[in-house]
């Protein structure tokens, strides 16, 4: 079955992952999930992650969850823009994630990165989630 929301299902598979205290999780692998998980690396949420290429299957991509005393450093992982309602903002009008300490990663023409890396290069583009 085809699924409508892939860039949603890695992020509710992170926050499902977190709720059990898994120390890793795994996602189908695409490029836009990729630069998501790359967004959410530099800024601290994730420790990391790798791409696995399965025998004759679909390539998938391992994520390595972040816990900070026990609690997961990932409070609250939102999708923003989804299939059937898209967000877009200027580059003026980004959103600040809770009084500017979460992030908001956006997907802009110079690629996907987090709200103040596109207010920096004053590019706008459509607001993917939000991760506090």
């Amino acid at each position: 079955m085809p699924m409508n929301d892939p860039l949603g299902d890695m992020l509710t598979r992170i926050r499902n992952a977190q709720m059990r205290r898994r120390p890793k999780t795994s996602t189908p692998a695409s490029r836009l999930r990729a630069n998501v998980l790359e967004v959410l690396a530099d800024e601290g949420y994730i420790r990391g992650f790798t791409q696995i290429e399965q025998k004759g299957g679909q390539p998938e991509i391992e994520i390595e969850l972040k816990y900070a005393s026990g609690q997961p450093a990932i409070r609250e992982i939102k999708r923003v823009s989804k299939p059937g309602r898209r967000v877009y903002s200027a580059a003026k009008d980004i959103p600040t994630v809770a009084n500017g300490l979460g992030v908001a990663i956006l997907s802009t023409p110079k690629g996907v990165m987090s709200d103040w890396r596109a207010r920096e290069e004053n590019v706008g583009g459509e607001v993917l989630c939000n991760v506090f």
